[in-house]
């Protein structure tokens, strides 16, 4: 909120907001598929900031000050989410991926996910390899609906596959190119309805086997 240095928040109002925020962040990536023991999202509201007590309690995560905090709070925790993924281990790709046309957000986040932790179609990413069948394959095995014959995928902004076919302008070096560039972005639409849903991960290299399998823990 303009001018205030610290936010005067009911527990409850920030539990909710922080439940609701990590399930469009830190529950939307991954790096290798696993979790740490020590895994934890954890937001304080002690009360001892400066301002607090000149500011306006949030008691309704619903209210016109609560969705402006809640604002600002997605952009901290977005940041910090993206942050373990860009750390994965021997990582040279940052990638985004949307899926879009599920049959509900819940399905087009299992959708993504199962992209983003297929290990075939993160080596193919390592390898700078526009190789969208393998991206056919980890929507099909993510277990959703998906119309075959509406498929629409795209690198970047890229026309790669549309209605389940190879583009007809989409030639095999521009996929090349694109896949050459740091950050990346897939989308697939599976042509089923409206969900929707992003999930961030990193691509699989060499260097994440050296590094895992060169210590004991």
């Amino acid at each position: 909120m303009p001018g205030v240095s610290a936010a005067n928040i009911t527990l409850s109002a920030l539990q909710q907001m922080t439940r609701e925020i990590a399930d469009k962040t830190f529950n939307c990536i991954t790096v290798d598929s696993d979790t740490s023991t020590s895994d934890t999202v954890l937001v304080f509201a002690t009360g001892a900031g400066e301002g607090v007590s000149a500011s306006p309690q949030i008691t309704d995560a619903a209210s016109h000050d609560g969705k402006a905090f809640a604002a600002a709070l997605h952009d901290v925790m977005l940041d910090l989410a993206h942050q373990v993924v860009r750390d994965g281990e021997g990582l040279s790709k940052f990638v985004q991926i949307d899926v879009t046309g599920a049959e509900n957000d819940e399905a087009a986040h299992t959708i993504a996910m199962a992209m983003a932790n297929s290990p075939i179609l993160k080596a193919a990413i390592a390898g700078e390899d526009p190789n969208w069948g393998r991206v056919v394959m980890a929507v099909g095995k993510a277990g959703e609906a998906a119309d075959r014959d509406k498929l629409n995928i795209r690198f970047g902004d890229i026309l790669v596959a549309e209605n389940g076919m190879r583009a007809p302008g989409y030639k095999e070096e521009m996929g090349a190119a694109y896949m050459k560039n740091a950050e990346l972005s897939i989308t697939v639409d599976v042509g089923i309805a409206g969900g929707r849903a992003t999930v961030w991960t990193c691509d699989l290299t060499h260097d994440y086997i050296t590094i895992n399998a060169d210590y004991r823990s």
